[in-house]
This record gives structure tokens, C-alpha cells and sequence, in this order.
């Protein structure tokens, strides 16, 4: 006997939840706020570990349609210096465990798996209430609701379903990306291109970096992390897309002209996204027939880990309810006590490297220094 499960949020952990969960034979149904699996871009270029992404998708029966998405040689790595030095080469030989692929193309391999009608789209749940006997209500937007007694908040950093286990909300991390994008990188933008490479780019230093990929298309995307406070953010204005990127790209005054061009020349609007996060070691007490995944659960700011640890934590989810029929209450425990520090120890170590290589003195030869330590 299997409880029907209920999830909200078809992102990249609700959906290997959901994907997991059907070979088990599990009944599932999702409820999405986008109308449709393209209603937006998904984001830019994924690293899927071999120690927690893949085990997912393995336990999800993807890895062949994994490997089919894998963007090839996007492995290299390049660190450089503000002036524009490089300090680290590294090439993709084919033997690292962190294959790249694009958000968006990861996502349709998920979505793709399930049976047609198991994502509800348009659903963009407002509120929940516990109705007690271990079953709950989820308000949507349009004013329909849905009655569960197995449900599953994969509603990211302002899940709605949060609510029902924990009062900790996310807090803003210190610091933001502001993403740009260059088309057509080698023709239009060459010394960018170039300065790039066929991989990743890293030029950092205290309390800003340039983190660009090249994705798919010949595309630059480009990430510029700045440590600063919300209302300096504020006083930019967005809108005015000229003046943003002028104003950003004054932060890193005195740069290489081919590091600065990220920012000047990007072909779309400078995006800013800030980083929240919650509590380190965010954990709540066992609440009968409701659970927490992804960034819903243990939101941090970004230090590489989140989607894979959102695809983890939805194969094991999946799998301990399939291990435990009869009994939901000891499935959810199982999940929540391996999930629990292993999202402590991720957020706690990636963090902590990233945050000191950030602020420190030396940051390039730190950033070095770790990425040969971990045998990236």
C-alpha cells in the first residue's frame, strides 16, 4: 500500500522526486507555478557530481540521457588574474566527475520520464494548512486547493510548504550575482572568447569575482559576484540597462580590458540575483505525512552543491518511501536523518572555502589552491 505523494515544485529536485517515485510505482502528482516546462530560461550550466547528482539521476534511470546532454570539454577550467594573467590552465580530459550540462536540457530529460498529466502546471500554491490526522490543504493562486496526507515542499528558497515544519526564513547571504550574457562570443566578442576558453573562466579578488561559462551556442554567461549590501544593490538602477553595467563594471576598475568586456558588452540586460540563505543546519522536528527538499529544506548561497543535492535528496526520498510501504512516518525519518547533515556538511565546507577565498588576501592563489586539493 503507497500513499499518494503529493510535491510542489517541479524544479530539478521535485522532478527526480517524481521520477523515482513512478519506477517504484509510487502514485505522484506535482504542482508547478510556470504554465508550461518552457515558460522561462532554466538557468545557465549545471556540474553534475559523481558523488551526489549522478547517484540521482542512476537511481533514476537516466544516466543514458544524462550522457547524451553532457556538453563536452566545458570541463576546462581557467583562473586568471586581474590583469588579465592566467594562473591556471586546466583542460577537460574527459576523466573528471563533474560533467556540465545546461539547466534547461536537464530538466526536459526529467520532465520527459514521467507520464503525461503527472505535472500540473499554472499551479502556484499559495498558502498550506495542516487539517489534522496527518493531512493538509494547499491554497493555489486561483483559489483551487488540493487535500494530501504525504506532501513534499520542492518549492525552493519561499517554499510555501516550509511553513508547516519551521519559522526560519531565508536571509540575505551578503552577497549577489549580477548575470550578463555575450551571443556569438568568438565573432562578436573575441578577446572575451578567448579569454574564456572552452570551459570556465575565474578572475578573482577580495569581495568581487567574474565567473563566466561557455555554454551552448557559442554563449557566454557571465556571473559577477559582489560582496555588498542590499541598498547598495538598491540604488542601481536595473531598468536602465547601460548605466547598470557601467556601474557594476566600476567595481572592477583597473581590470583587463577582456575581463571587463563580460560586463560592458553583454547582449542582454544585467540581471541581479541575490543570495539567500537559511540557518546553517536547519532541521526541524518529525511533523507526521510532510517534508522538505532542495533549497526548501537547506537554501544556501551558491557554492556549487544546491541542484545536486535537490536531485539527492529526491531519489532518496523516493527511495526510502518505496522501501517502507506501509509506513510513511518511518520513511520521512530515514530521509530527514541522512538528509540532515548531509546538507549541513556540504553548506558548512563548500561554504566556508568559498567564503574564505572570497575575502581573503590572495584569493586567486587560494581559489588555485582548493581546486588542486579537490582534484577538480
Amino acid at each position: 500500500m503507497h500513499t499518494p505523494v503529493t510535491i510542489i515544485g517541479a524544479g530539478l529536485g521535485g522532478l527526480t522526486l517524481a521520477r523515482v517515485l513512478h519506477i517504484h510505482g509510487i502514485p505522484v502528482t506535482v504542482y508547478e507555478v510556470e504554465s508550461s516546462p518552457t515558460a522561462r530560461t532554466q538557468g545557465g550550466m549545471l556540474d553534475i557530481h559523481d558523488y551526489n547528482g549522478q547517484l540521482a539521476l542512476k537511481a533514476a534511470g537516466l544516466m543514458d540521457d544524462f550522457h547524451s546532454i553532457v556538453l563536452e570539454g566545458r570541463q576546462a577550467m581557467r583562473v586568471l588574474d586581474r590583469d588579465g594573467t592566467v594562473l591556471l590552465d586546466k583542460a577537460d580530459d574527459g576523466t573528471g566527475g563533474r560533467p556540465e550540462v545546461q539547466r534547461s536540457e536537464l530538466r526536459r530529460i526529467l520532465f520527459d520520464s514521467l507520464p503525461a498529466g503527472t505535472v500540473r502546471w499554472g499551479h502556484k500554491a499559495s498558502s498550506t494548512r495542516a487539517l489534522g490526522d496527518g493531512r493538509y490543504e494547499v491554497t493555489f493562486a486561483d483559489g483551487g486547493t488540493v487535500v494530501t496526507s504525504l506532501l513534499v515542499g520542492a518549492d525552493g528558497a519561499w517554499s510555501r510548504v516550509r511553513p508547516l515544519l519551521s519559522t526560519a526564513t531565508p536571509e540575505y547571504a551578503g552577497t549577489s550575482f549580477v548575470e550578463t550574457y555575450l551571443f556569438d562570443a568568438d565573432t562578436r566578442h573575441p578577446a572575451a572568447a578567448k579569454a574564456v576558453g572552452g570551459g570556465m573562466l575565474i578572475a578573482p579578488a577580495p569581495g568581487r569575482e567574474i565567473f563566466a561559462h561557455r555554454e551552448s551556442g557559442d554563449t557566454l554567461h557571465t556571473y559577477v559576484a559582489l560582496a555588498r549590501p542590499q541598498d547598495w544593490f538598491a540604488a542601481i538602477d536595473f531598468t536602465d540597462a547601460a548605466a547598470a553595467r557601467a556601474r557594476i563594471a566600476r567595481e572592477f576598475d583597473g581590470w583587463a580590458p577582456e575581463l571587463t568586456a563580460l560586463i560592458t558588452d553583454g547582449d542582454t540586460g544585467p540581471v541581479l540575483r541575490p543570495h539567500y540563505a537559511l540557518p546553517t543546519g536547519h532541521r526541524w522536528d518529525r511533523v507526521p505525512g510532510v517534508t522538505l527538499i532542495g533549497d526548501a529544506a537547506h537554501l544556501a548561497a551558491p557554492n556549487g552543491e544546491g541542484a545536486n543535492l535537490a536531485m539527492l535528496d529526491g531519489a532518496e526520498l523516493a527511495q526510502a518511501l518505496a522501501a517502507h510501504p506501509d509506513d510513511v512516518e518511518a520513511a520521512l525519518t530515514e530521509y530527514e536523518q541522512a538528509m540532515f547533515p548531509r546538507s549541513t556538511e556540504d553548506v558548512t565546507f563548500e561554504g566556508a572555502e568559498f567564503s574564505e577565498i572570497f575575502s581573503g588576501d590572495n584569493t586567486a592563489h587560494g581559489l588555485i589552491d582548493m581546486i588542486t586539493e579537490k582534484g577538480q
